[in-house]
């Protein structure tokens, strides 16, 4: 069976196993923005 990541994750989200989360990101702000909703603390 042939699926993409995304697809794989919520395969296992479904059946409980945990799963890292992620963002999609274009620009320096964002990826600013989204490592603090992750709980990742940003240098910038």
């Amino acid at each position: 069976m042939k699926i993409h990541e995304y697809q794989g994750k919520e395969v296992l989200k479904k059946y409980g196993v945990p799963t890292p989360q992620n963002r999609i990101v274009f620009s320096i702000d964002e990826a600013v923005k989204a490592a603090e909703e992750l709980g990742f603390p940003s240098c910038c």
